[in-house]
């Protein structure tokens, strides 16, 4: 891409996983005009998410493909997972150094002619991770495999009642039907779970995905115990480890904080 002029040099890819059992198919978006670049980028993925069940609005994706022209529209590849629920952001851009600064309104690094194809305002990333808040889902920012930053971004499907499974170490989703009054029903089936374990389900629905290390920093006890917190949390089917590492809610977790912690009142 030209310093001066914005001329884009190379295309992007979108790669669409309907399973991570085969390859994905590749879309490719070939060079253009920069106002015509971003716009091919985000009505492809949003068209082939949605074709896929997704359910992220236009106007999210469209935030978060504005946000590759930071990065000099270099090496852009978006990734469409999870029926098209979880999209993937990746480039080999300068990366971004103050990740959490990012998220804070009118934090921006556009220059002034950037500004001539976005608003340049720092306003992105915050507008997102606020829907997604919302909306039952997250947004992650991290560095990419050698250079630049990869941005995923994830909402949940409306679910299903869960219950506990038979072993109690998991929970399986049941048709709505066959259960007369579901809000009673979680109100006296779900588990009982301590306050801090609460705590880190409610802080994993507010920042998506966290590592032991920090969600331990965030409750304020041993790197230990907050290992075994989230082997309980786990083996219960409510939260699940990325490749990262991380751990993010499951369903079932996602359904315990709707249904059980928001009737109490604890955000």
């Amino acid at each position: 891409m030209d310093e001066d002029t914005l001329v884009i040099e190379s295309g992007a890819r979108i790669a669409v996983y309907d399973d991570l059992l085969s390859a994905p198919r590749i879309v490719e978006i070939p060079p253009q005009d920069v106002q015509e670049f971003i716009e091919a980028i985000a009505s492809s993925a949003y068209d082939l998410s949605h074709q896929l069940g997704g359910v992220l609005p236009y106007s999210v994706i469209r935030e978060i493909t504005e946000n590759f022209i930071h990065a000099g529209f270099s090496e852009c590849t978006v990734s469409i997972l999870d029926q098209g629920n979880t999209l993937r952001f990746a480039d080999q851009g300068p990366g971004i150094e103050k990740k959490e600064l990012v998220l804070q309104p009118g934090v921006s690094s556009a220059t002034g002619i950037m500004k001539k194809y976005i608003r340049g305002v720092g306003s992105g990333f915050p507008i997102v991770r606020e829907y997604l808040s919302t909306s039952h889902g997250f947004m992650s920012i991290e560095d990419n495999a050698t250079e630049g930053v990869v941005v995923t971004i994830a909402i949940s499907k409306p679910v299903e009642p869960l219950i506990p499974s038979q072993d109690t170490r998991g929970f399986s989703s049941v048709p709505r039907e066959t259960i007369e009054e579901p809000l009673s029903f979680f109100e006296t089936e779900m588990p009982d779970l301590s306050p801090r374990e609460r705590q880190a389900l409610l802080l994993l629905h507010e920042h998506g995905l966290l590592g032991p290390v920090v969600l331990a920093d965030y409750l304020g006890v041993s790197a230990p115990t907050t290992t075994r917190l989230l082997q309980k949390l786990q083996q219960m089917g409510m939260v699940e480890s990325t490749q990262q590492k991380k751990r993010v809610l499951t369903q079932a977790g996602l359904f315990y904080v709707q249904r059980i912690l928001g009737s109490e009142d604890l955000h």
